[in-house]
């Protein structure tokens, strides 16, 4: 593996340490679920650094999002991957999920320790009502640069209602669009054309590249040999060495094996997973309950980090449960981090293997109206996860509609929340109105929620 950074054929121009900051920032603003996360990252490296292009961003998105885990960490990675090679990738990929780390122990070491939150959950309050207007720019941002013609709407409202109403599966949804697009755009229809590289681009990577591709992008059967071998062995090499040692009944044997097979079926977003993950977890495993899964997911929904982070906590309070023969904590922290390492460490796999020949096809006619239609549909799927943000930010309660072929959650309007409707309609109206920075809209917003809690509205 080549993890050379000259700035000839990788980078050009752009500094290792420059990038290592842009990425940071990149981490520590990842609010918001994927939706947010990668509205982020395109304000960021497309527009204001103009690192990108908006066809190769989106190509890389489309990618990412028919990969098992979590779409906007692998973006990252991906994108690190062009500009700086395989260490760029790394350096993308992980610092992506470092603030999440960092957040989810510390929240695990105070949950386990006082068993509540009080203080958190207030600062958690007002944390939401500002992610959920963030996830709404998101996207009104993404929607705008995806849905181009009346054809692309329609496939992103089509995609919205059959997951939200029917509870149509991801990957059928995904399908449906990329045979589409694919037929589409043979057949000579200009709407499932790519987008195009105009706009601010004259400084994107595109333009840089020219006509020539790096080395490190061209795909190559030996190196394509040496990462699968390398990153199937850091995966699944400690699995069976903790099978092997400890036994299948083993706690750390278990969230080694489950968490793994998690990542190889993570399709969807973190929400269409975390629903089985809770009932095996709760169900099954007894690793914790119902109440206590939930306050996982809103540490991982109010903390920077993909929202798959749950499972770092899910597996801390797993081992914490059962530390043989170490104390608690110690059990937790290493079962939190065992959970994050089977997670993540496969999506380095799928990117470092798969992205050179992926683009290799970026010039082929269906491909590109395939993926083109995917990001339509993506629009919906994203749609959907802000609706399902806004239901239980806004709400105290919902019933499910059940009633073939309906399946989805209806609110109870008179359990609205007041408080929290009101701050995120002002975390809104900050962002749309008055173009407030994300990280000022996020701090007032905890402010908010500290107060309301120490006023004694919530």
């Amino acid at each position: 593996m080549d993890t050379r950074t000259d700035t000839t054929e990788a980078g050009h121009g752009i500094g290792f340490g420059e990038a290592f900051r842009v990425w940071l920032r990149v981490a520590t603003l990842s609010f918001g679920g994927p939706a947010g996360q990668i509205a982020v990252m395109h304000r960021i490296l497309v527009e204001e650094k103009n690192w990108i292009s908006e066809g190769r961003f989106l190509h890389a998105l489309n990618y990412c999002m028919l990969l098992p885990g979590p779409e906007a960490q692998q973006l990252a990675t991906y994108i690190g991957w062009l500009l700086h090679r395989t260490a760029g990738g790394l350096m993308a990929g992980g610092l992506f999920i470092l603030p999440g780390v960092i957040a989810i122990m510390g929240l695990s070491y105070v949950y386990a320790a006082y068993g509540n939150v009080s203080f958190v959950e207030a600062l958690f309050f007002g944390l939401k009502a500002a992610v959920l207007a963030i996830v709404v720019e998101a996207v009104v941002r993404v929607g705008k640069r995806a849905l181009r013609n009346r054809l692309m709407v329609a496939l992103a409202a089509l995609a919205f209602v059959g997951i939200f109403f029917f509870d149509v599966p991801f990957p059928a949804i995904i399908i449906g669009a990329a045979l589409i697009g694919y037929f589409g755009a043979r057949s000579g229809r200009p709407e499932f054309a790519a987008v195009g590289h105009g706009g601010n681009d004259t400084a994107a990577i595109d333009s840089m590249l020219g006509e020539a591709v790096p080395a490190h992008v061209r795909p190559d059967t030996a190196r394509a040999f040496r990462v699968g071998a390398m990153w199937l062995t850091l995966w699944l090499v400690p699995v069976v060495a903790l099978l092997v040692a400890f036994g299948p009944t083993n706690v750390f044997s278990q969230i080694a094996l489950f968490f793994s097979k998690m990542a190889m079926v993570t399709f969807g977003g973190a929400y269409a997973v975390l629903a089985y993950v809770a009932q095996q977890a709760v169900e099954h495993y007894h690793w914790l309950d119902a109440r206590e899964m939930l306050d996982g997911l809103g540490m991982a929904e109010t903390t920077p980090g993909p929202l798959i982070m749950v499972l770092q906590f899910v597996g801390f309070m797993a081992a914490y449960r059962d530390p043989g023969g170490l104390s608690p904590m110690l059990a937790g922290t290493l079962g939190g981090l065992l959970a994050t390492w089977v997670t993540f460490t496969p999506c380095f796999l799928w990117i470092f293997l798969g992205a050179p020949y992926v683009e290799r096809l970026r010039g082929n006619k269906g491909l590109a109206g395939a993926l083109t239609a995917i990001t339509a549909a993506v629009v919906g799927v994203i749609l959907n996860l802000s609706v399902w943000f806004a239901l239980h930010t806004l709400f105290r309660e919902t019933f499910p509609v059940r009633t073939f072929p309906f399946s989805f959650d209806m609110p109870v309007y008179s359990s609205v929340d007041a408080a929290a409707l009101a701050l995120a309609v002002a975390a809104a109206t900050a962002i749309f109105r008055f173009k407030l920075g994300m990280l000022t809209v996020l701090a007032g917003s905890c402010a908010a929620g500290i107060a309301l809690r120490l006023l004694g509205l919530i």
